[in-house]
């Protein structure tokens, strides 16, 4: 499969203008079997509001992502009912190898 074939099989969402849904997110949630794992504690407004030093529980986790697209993890792959979250070079390897197998 070549990059214009592999880049229509995938859709692209900028949730900065076109935010996750409630939907969406059980979606991500029925995969990953964890808000936290979707949830980035590196965002800005994680510390600006104090959360790093509160005991947040997995709806809270939800909440958060809902209200402010920073608060997701990114970038989320979803391939067949494989999900992959994050950057780091280990999930990058990860997707890029379930995606071109």
């Amino acid at each position: 499969m070549n990059e214009v074939e592999l880049s229509a099989a995938f859709i692209k969402q900028d949730i900065k203008t076109d935010p996750i849904t409630e939907e969406q997110l059980d979606e991500l949630y029925n995969l990953s079997d964890s808000y936290e794992a979707l949830f980035n504690k590196r965002a800005r407004l994680y510390r600006e509001r104090g959360l790093n030093n509160e005991n947040l529980g997995e709806d809270d986790f939800a909440e958060l992502i809902l209200e402010h697209y920073t608060f997701l993890k990114r970038p989320v792959i979803v391939n067949n009912d494989q999900i992959f979250i994050g950057n780091s070079k280990k999930t990058v390897a990860a997707a890029k190898e379930a995606i071109h197998s």
